[in-house]
C-alpha cells in the first residue's frame, strides 16, 4: 500500500471507531494488519482479525490475525460486542451476502453493533485514476462487483438488523452504515 492508501485507510478507521462506544471485543473482516486494533488502544479488550491476503496467522497482546474469508475462518465462541468491515461488503459477492449476514448474527451479543463502510460508486472512477497516475496500488479494484451502497440495508435487514446509523464521509463518496443485532 502506498501513502495515500493508508490516508484513506486510516480515515476509515477514524470514522469507524467513533461510532463504537467504550471498550469493545471486536471481530475485524479485512483487518490487513491489525491497523483497526492498533488505533482503539486501550480500548480493543480482545480482537480477531480475518484477512484474505495475509499468508500466515499472527498474534499479538490483545489480538489475533487469522488468514481466510469470514465467515468461514472466525473466532470460536460468539459473544462480540462489534464486528467491522471497512470497505470490504463492495469485495464480496451477491452469493455470498446472507451467510455473511448470518454469520455476525451468530457471533454478535444482542445489542452487538456491526460497523461497515461502503464507497459510492463513483468512487470506483477516482480510484482508477489514483491507480493509473501511481498514487494508489488500488485496493482490489476488479472485486467490487457493482455494489450499491442502498444494498447493505438489505444484507443486514429486520429482524435479525436494526439499522442505527448512516452517514456519507470522505466528501460523500463513502457510506458508514451501523446495525444493531436484534435479540432473538
Amino acid at each position: 500500500m502506498k501513502a495515500f492508501d493508508y490516508w484513506l485507510q486510516k480515515w476509515r478507521i477514524k470514522v469507524a471507531t467513533k461510532a463504537i462506544p467504550g471498550r469493545v471485543r471486536l471481530i475485524d473482516v479485512g483487518a490487513h494488519n491489525g491497523e483497526m486494533f492498533e488505533f482503539l488502544g486501550d480500548r480493543l479488550t480482545e480482537g480477531f482479525g480475518i484477512e484474505p491476503l495475509l499468508e500466515s496467522s499472527r498474534a499479538a497482546e490483545k489480538y489475533t490475525l487469522r488468514p481466510g474469508f469470514f465467515p468461514n475462518i472466525r473466532p470460536p465462541t460468539g459473544g462480540w460486542d462489534a464486528i467491522s468491515m471497512l470497505a470490504v461488503l463492495e469485495h464480496i459477492p451477491v452469493t455470498q451476502h446472507e451467510e455473511l449476514a448470518a454469520g455476525c448474527w451468530e457471533l454478535l451479543r444482542p445489542g452487538g453493533l456491526v460497523v461497515i463502510t461502503v464507497p459510492s460508486p463513483t468512487v470506483d472512477y477516482v480510484l482508477f485514476a489514483l491507480r493509473f497516475l501511481k498514487l494508489i496500488d488500488g485496493m482490489s479494484l476488479e472485486e467490487h462487483f457493482g455494489f450499491q451502497p442502498c444494498d447493505t440495508q438489505t444484507i443486514f435487514a429486520e429482524p435479525r438488523f436494526q439499522l442505527i446509523l448512516h452517514n456519507r464521509f470522505q466528501l460523500g463518496l463513502n457510506h458508514l452504515f451501523v446495525f444493531s443485532k436484534r435479540a432473538s
